[in-house]
């Protein structure tokens, strides 16, 4: 049996009485939105590396999967339904090996391909900043060629690292909080620490074009560090782009070179954008030109059998798309009573 069709999907949540929430699906080559599944809030969906027929998403209730390119969905061997999962990876070196980062921080592992998990012991990383949600796993990251080797994004934490698939982490986020005494670094909005902006973390990535850096998206902006997680430097898209705000960053799976980064104005805005990196971060360049996203690009979504289709959603509901590498784009918009989107994925 031949690979099914690709297909964009788009995680929703719930922000307002009456919204449309959990998982819409079209094809990438365009057409209507399918909403396929509406029983949680989705806040994470991740399309197996290699069979895209296996889509997993991160849900309130823990995590769904599908064996049919997204057309029906279940919660099978997740062993906590009250489970608030943020993030999915499937391991790129072994893709039998899953990982979900869950609210409160806390990571979930499966063996087997994600038909079976167990909840890892607790993390154990200092709680830095008081905010009125429970902080979160938010995306994954692995060192190339070491399966062991694994970082997690944190909102609002910073950074922790494991050497041991989970089994226990390292805090690496005092290096973020202690740029965060420079004045053009600091931001607080909901807790009562200017360190809150550097904590703030989305995205988290890897590359084997160079292995020993780990790059970061978050409120300030992006930042890499050459030593796991001990030094952040500033990687100064500023220089490039009138807005900072990490929101996503993803690495292009046809050339481990290029780095896509969402960025916008903040986390409820009425602008975003899309920036593409072809030197692993060195300089960067505007990619949805021609477009106006009209609140802040919550996330990219590459597609792993075409390196020209690239795809982007708003909080607000625009999903835009281009198939032939940037060079036209086009927008399909979420039902309007989808409130919150929060990811997604393409494959």
């Amino acid at each position: 049996m031949g690979q099914p069709s690709s297909y964009v999907y788009a995680g929703v949540g719930r922000t307002k009485p009456g919204g449309l929430a959990g998982i819409f699906r079209r094809p990438a080559q365009g057409g209507a939105w399918e909403h396929v599944f509406a029983d949680a809030e989705v806040q994470a969906i991740t399309v197996h590396p290699s069979d895209r027929g296996i889509v997993f998403a991160g849900a309130k209730g823990g995590v769904l999967r599908s064996d049919d390119a997204g057309a029906t969905w279940s919660f099978r061997g997740f062993p906590e339904t009250g489970a608030a999962i943020w993030s999915v990876m499937v391991h790129p070196d072994d893709p039998s090996i899953l990982l979900a980062g869950a609210s409160p921080i806390g990571v979930f592992r499966s063996e087997d391909g994600g038909k079976s998990w167990r909840r890892m012991p607790d993390p154990r990383v200092p709680e830095r900043v008081a905010m009125p949600f429970p902080c979160r796993v938010m995306r994954f990251a692995s060192r190339p060629g070491r399966v062991e080797e694994i970082f997690a994004a944190l909102e609002v934490n910073g950074v922790m690292r494991s050497t041991d698939l989970g089994e226990s982490w390292e805090d690496c986020g005092d290096d973020l909080q202690r740029q965060s005494a420079e004045p053009h670094l600091k931001s607080r909005i909901a807790s009562d620490s200017e360190a809150e902006g550097m904590l703030d973390s989305h995205a988290i990535a890897m590359t084997p074009a160079a292995p020993q850096s780990t790059f970061l998206a978050v409120r300030m902006g992006l930042f890499a560090s050459a030593d796991d997680g001990a030094h952040w430097r500033d990687m100064g898209v500023g220089r490039f782009s009138p807005l900072t705000y990490g929101r996503d960053l993803r690495v292009s799976q046809h050339d481990p070179r290029v780095l896509y980064a969402c960025l916008s104005a903040a986390a409820f805005s009425e602008q975003g954008s899309l920036y593409r990196s072809d030197d692993v971060g060195e300089t960067w360049r505007r990619f949805d030109r021609g477009i106006a996203p009209a609140s802040t690009v919550m996330a990219v979504a590459l597609d792993a059998a075409d390196a020209a289709s690239v795809h982007i959603a708003t909080r607000g509901g625009q999903v835009f798309g281009t198939l032939d590498g940037g060079a036209t784009w086009s927008e399909t918009r979420l039902p309007p009573e989808t409130r919150d989107v929060y990811a997604l994925a393409c494959g």
